[in-house]
């Protein structure tokens, strides 16, 4: 009769134990790809937030000084109007002189009115895109922490061969997967973090 060697159960256990350490190891490693990839969308966010959030400052700069133009021809043509309706000033070549001044400074003004018309509204649509962004950003964040805390997770599950903490692990980063992917596609929005 030949002899049946059987498998030693420590020698068993230990397979089993380095089978679920490289099967959590392998997951970690994809853990961390996927926060590279939400830190890279984060940081990428935050530059055209802050790039629209400059250039909404810059239009809205660029419009105060059209209304402080309008104002100021503005009131060089109530000065104009002023001095026309001066009887003594109101003859002869004078008179069209402060005539074409007047209307010179009238047309200035609706021309500043209508050019802050188009700045105010290219600024609000960069204060959106800032706003589009901003909110992006706060995914991004999210992403990232629950990234972290899965990595963490997943170290924690290697060193206690905790099949638990392993699952736990992998929830965490569903969430942090979910988030990242929100982060690109906006296809959710959690009211907290639009605020």
């Amino acid at each position: 009769m030949a002899e049946v060697e059987l498998p030693n159960p420590e020698e068993l256990e230990e397979r089993r134990d380095k089978a679920f350490s490289r099967r959590v190891a392998l997951t970690t490693a994809v853990y961390a790809v996927i926060l590279a990839i939400a830190s890279l969308g984060a940081s990428n966010a935050m530059k055209h937030m802050l790039l629209a959030q400059q250039q909404s400052s810059d239009q809205w700069a660029f419009y105060q000084a059209k209304v402080i133009r309008e104002h100021l021809y503005r009131a060089q043509a109530l000065v104009m109007q002023a001095e026309l309706a001066d009887v003594a000033a109101a003859r002869g070549p004078r008179q069209e002189k402060v005539q074409a001044l007047a209307t010179r400074f009238a047309d200035e003004e609706k021309r500043y009115n209508a050019e802050k018309k188009d700045i105010e509204k290219d600024a609000k649509k960069l204060e959106q895109d800032r706003d589009h962004y901003r909110t992006r950003d706060r995914y991004f964040e999210f992403a990232e922490v629950f990234l972290q805390i899965a990595i963490v997770c997943s170290s924690v599950a290697i060193l206690a061969t905790s099949r638990a903490m392993f699952i736990f692990s992998m929830v965490v980063a569903a969430l942090g997967v979910l988030s990242t992917l929100n982060g690109f596609l906006l296809f959710a929005r959690v009211g907290v973090l639009d605020h």
